[in-house]
């Protein structure tokens, strides 16, 4: 079963439309990336400068290595003047229930 991501990035106060332009181009390398599947990104509605991306894939070691990739590109430095706080990424499982 694929791996399912929620990644939330909390952004300083009027940044979070700034983060979403970011991610456009971004994203494209994203799905491109070795065991990603899909990639979906929301803004929460009472919290706009909160960002969320809904991650799918292959295996959680696909997305640990995107995430290293991530950080030796310096993509989360150039994030630093945008965010309010960590990158806060929580791996999921599905229950048919």
């Amino acid at each position: 079963m694929p791996q399912t991501v929620k990644a939330v990035f909390p952004c300083q106060p009027g940044k979070g439309n700034d983060l979403v332009q970011m991610l456009s181009h971004a994203l494209a390398d994203t799905r491109a990336f070795p065991g990603c599947l899909s990639v979906e990104t929301y803004t929460d509605v009472d919290q706009p400068d909160t960002v969320v991306l809904w991650e799918k894939f292959e295996t959680r070691a696909d997305h640990e290595a995107y995430l290293k990739w991530r950080g030796e590109t310096g993509m989360m430095e150039a994030l630093a003047p945008i965010l309010a706080g960590p990158l806060d990424v929580q791996y999921l499982d599905f229950h048919d229930v």
